[in-house]
């Protein structure tokens, strides 16, 4: 039962801050995954057919035959092992803004810190072909530098959320911030399909850095720090926000308790679950249009739709399971560490299951696309487990704790690409179903430690006192 009166929903600054972020998490992915479409026409190290795409392990399907005036372009000779680290490298970057990305946001504010950190992505996203002219080096570092801007991203909207969000909204207003996410895969990946297929490669990276420019102008003029320094807010709407996080939030971020927070054993079993549940998801993000091009046998313009459709599942229950969530926890049902946990399992374990089936299904191209976007799709419930615990335990370092457990769960981006291609040199099936077995095998073992360990109440270094916040 909420102990607050509740401010109206409609035209509220919360859910107005949750759209922003959301439009946020779309620009940021989609930076992210449309290389992994555009490297499929980037190559000419393969004879490609006249249905615009290489030989594959199955049956080519037919598709529209391409425009000729899109193939101006440059391609280049990037073998396996090439291709693996340039997939990588932006992750190569993201490590290494996480955890000072969540100091910053605690001790500058978070607004600007988002704000031009994606602002940086984006520049270094309008390079993207220049670098690629001057050699995979010069793409690699270029990557790398995107990595770095939009490393920031993630700890700074969770300092924001800290100061935005009602404890029994977080799940909602995570959620909407959280499709944005899954809504830059679902549109990037098709719609940079299409504009290699219409135009090339190059346009894939100057259409969504505009897109990344205007979101930046609108989060410059209506987003701010907290509901105290937004100039627009309703009265109301301020002091129930207020109200509800009193007794959650520290006195200061001034004198930030490290000891505790790196010995919080809830804080390692969300570490854990975070970089586990990544390893399938990057695997996924940064292989699955080569694995549509090279084993299921579908062009460039097939593959971007059909590589979307996992994050499109994904996108949907992520939503609905934010609803969920709360709904069990506002009717006082179930307590927010048993609704966490239950959403873990199930966002983790079906996920697995699905991945490893999908090695088994050859070429029946349906089987496979139903199956990846079933694990996908079982993903998204994970959404209201694990992943927004940094706020259960911890509201007032929220940005620190997933700046930590970023850090951890960047590694599988970093290194699953490059094992990825690595184990799949000659794109048989066997290699192929390694690399979900492996996937598969740390989802299951991330679902397990934070079962285990994962606690869902504020920990008592983190709770407001009249002396101290830290212990």
């Amino acid at each position: 039962m909420c102990l607050f009166a509740e401010a109206p929903v409609c035209c509220s600054s919360r859910y107005g801050l949750a759209l922003l972020s959301c439009y946020a998490f779309f620009v940021v992915y989609s930076l992210r995954v449309n290389l992994s479409v555009a490297m499929v026409e980037m190559l000419n190290n393969t004879q490609k057919s006249s249905t615009n795409h290489s030989g594959s392990l199955c049956p080519a399907h037919n598709s529209p035959e391409r425009p000729k005036h899109n193939q101006t372009a440059s391609m280049y000779d990037w073998d396996s092992e090439t291709q693996g680290w340039i997939l990588g490298a932006f992750f190569y970057g993201y490590i290494l803004t996480q955890i000072p990305g969540g100091y910053l946001a605690s001790r500058c504010g978070p607004k600007w810190l988002l704000g031009l950190g994606v602002l940086g992505t984006v520049l270094f996203t309008l390079l993207t072909p220049l670098a690629a002219n001057l050699g995979a080096n010069y793409l690699f570092a270029v990557r790398v530098f995107e990595g770095i801007g939009e490393g920031v991203t993630y700890p700074a909207m969770y300092t924001m959320w800290a100061a935005w969000a009602p404890p029994l909204e977080r799940s909602r207003l995570f959620s909407i911030s959280y499709i944005g996410g899954q809504l830059g895969t679902v549109i990037a990946l098709p719609l940079s399909g299409e504009i290699c297929f219409y135009l090339d490669w190059t346009y894939v990276f100057y259409i969504f850095g505009a897109i990344g420019l205007f979101w930046f102008i609108l989060w410059s003029f209506l987003a701010f720090d907290s509901p105290n320094t937004h100039p627009r807010i309703s009265e109301e709407e301020r002091i129930y926000i207020n109200a509800s996080l009193k007794d959650e939030l520290a006195v200061s971020t001034n004198n930030i308790p490290w000891r505790a927070i790196v010995t919080s054993r809830p804080l390692w079993a969300i570490v854990v679950a975070h970089f586990s549940f990544n390893w399938s998801f990057y695997t996924l993000l940064t292989l699955l249009p080569t694995y549509m091009n090279d084993i299921l046998g579908f062009s460039i313009q097939q593959n971007g739709m059909l590589s979307a459709l996992p994050y499109l599942g994904c996108s949907i229950v992520a939503v609905l399971a934010g609803q969920f969530a709360d709904y069990l926890r506002e009717t006082c049902l179930y307590s927010t560490i048993r609704v966490r946990k239950a959403f873990t399992i199930v966002g983790m374990l079906f996920p697995a299951l699905f991945l490893v089936a999908t090695g088994y299904t050859g070429c029946n191209y349906i089987l496979a696309i139903t199956f990846l976007t079933l694990s996908s799709s079982l993903g998204g419930v994970a959404s209201s487990g694990f992943n927004i615990n940094h706020l259960d335990i911890a509201p007032s370092y929220a940005g620190i704790l997933l700046s930590i457990t970023n850090t951890f769960a960047t590694i599988p981006g970093m290194v699953g690409p490059v094992i990825g291609r690595g184990l799949t040199r000659h794109n048989t099936l066997e290699e192929w179903q390694s690399v979900f077995y492996i996937a598969a095998a740390i989802n299951v073992l991330g679902a397990l430690v934070y079962t285990l360990f994962g606690e869902g109440k504020v920990q008592p270094w983190a709770i407001r006192t009249s002396s101290s916040h830290g212990k």
